[in-house]
């Protein structure tokens, strides 16, 4: 299992930069005037995890296949997109499809990159495509609760569920407040869900700031950090432009590349690992002479359900997970030494999987 996050931001704030060089193609059209990217372009990356490798070397993997995330750059927004304005409803179309916003600010000066409102203002770029998605919101669920009044009147109880989370949001909205800071309950997550509120995504604000401050970010992007912890939200510093770089060398030139620019580590790491974060991800491992493989599920997810994201039939017919952590795996050198060590543990169904785990399944057919 992976997850998609949407690319997302005013027009020439680097969107289509990050994207390229995210998914090493040229697909989207990074070029210096709004709109160039027409319709959202999805690419697959793998998630970089330096256990994977240590297990696939330890474990004699003939093959090495990590957990994928999903990106979508989604086309430019600008004031006025909950009436339309611009290409907004196609964003505001896209945007609901994806688990998460990565919401790239301009934090960079220049005047070779035009911006839409012809100053630099991070923060007021963020407020200006949150309001958005908050007037689209409003607008949404007041249609909703137009069209479900009989059925609440008629006592459906789906309904009922639907209007009152309908209406713990519009409260939020009006009070100029996003969806997600509503606090929903476990019975109602599913139905909450389902709403699929734009401003119900998590959101990780990504500061794009030039090359020469990507190890030290600046006052843009030290104002967007602020805003962040204010609001309860993630934020990474990241130079698109560098990562575009980065993305063209091979490993070895990366690593120089990287050690010139004072960074540890490229920029997608960071991303990747906030949007782990964001979503509340972990990952699993299986390990065997053929392939060492890692999987991606959701904090707090049991052993059989852990299972189905392997194969459906997995979870149908879980017996039990012969589990190993990964610093017992790779300490004592493999599976069968951790077995003879006692690191071996035979776990059930009520079993919560945790990060790093290297698991084994067994089932009935």
């Amino acid at each position: 299992m992976g997850f998609r996050m949407g690319i997302v931001g005013l027009p020439n704030v680097g969107k289509s930069t990050l994207f390229n060089a995210l998914t090493r193609t040229a697909a989207a059209q990074a070029a210096n005037f709004p709109f160039c990217t027409i319709e959202p372009n999805v690419g697959e990356v793998a998630v970089p995890d330096a256990r994977l490798d240590r297990l696939a070397e330890i474990g004699k993997s003939k093959q090495i296949i990590p957990t994928r995330m999903t990106f979508v750059d989604i086309a430019g927004l600008v004031k006025g997109a909950s009436k339309g304005e611009g290409l907004g409803n196609q964003f505001l179309a896209n945007i609901r499809e994806v688990d998460a916003i990565a919401h790239v600010l301009r934090c960079f000066e220049g005047g070779d990159v035009t911006h839409v409102e012809g100053r630099v203002d991070p923060v007021a770029d963020a407020e200006t495509i949150e309001t958005e998605l908050m007037l689209a919101d409003i607008e949404s669920i007041e249609k909703r609760m137009q069209n479900i009044v009989r059925k609440v009147r008629g006592g459906d109880k789906e309904a009922v569920q639907q209007e009152r989370l309908l209406k713990s949001a519009l409260e939020v909205l009006e009070a100029g407040k996003p969806a997600r800071v509503v606090a929903v309950d476990d019975e109602d997550r599913r139905a909450w869900k389902m709403l699929q509120l734009l401003t119900s995504k998590p959101v990780l604000y990504v500061c794009n700031v030039s090359e020469e401050e990507s190890a030290t970010g600046n006052a843009h992007s030290e104002a967007v950090a602020a805003m962040a912890a204010e609001q309860g939200n993630a934020h990474v510093v990241i130079s698109a432009r560098i990562e575009e770089e980065i993305s063209q060398l091979d490993p070895e030139e990366q690593s120089m590349f990287l050690d010139e620019m004072g960074l540890s580590e490229p920029g997608l790491d960071r991303l990747i690992r906030a949007g782990y974060d964001l979503l509340h991800l972990e990952t699993y491992f299986t390990v065997g002479p053929k392939e060492a493989r890692a999987w991606t599920i959701r904090q707090g997810t049991t052993a059989p359900r852990a299972a189905g994201v392997i194969h459906g039939d997995f979870e149908k017919g879980f017996i039990r997970a012969e589990t190993i952590s990964y610093d017992d795996f790779v300490a004592l050198g493999g599976e069968q030494a951790a077995k003879e060590a006692g690191k071996m543990r035979a776990e059930g169904k009520s079993y919560v999987v945790k990060d790093g785990d290297v698991l084994h399944f067994l089932f009935n057919t």
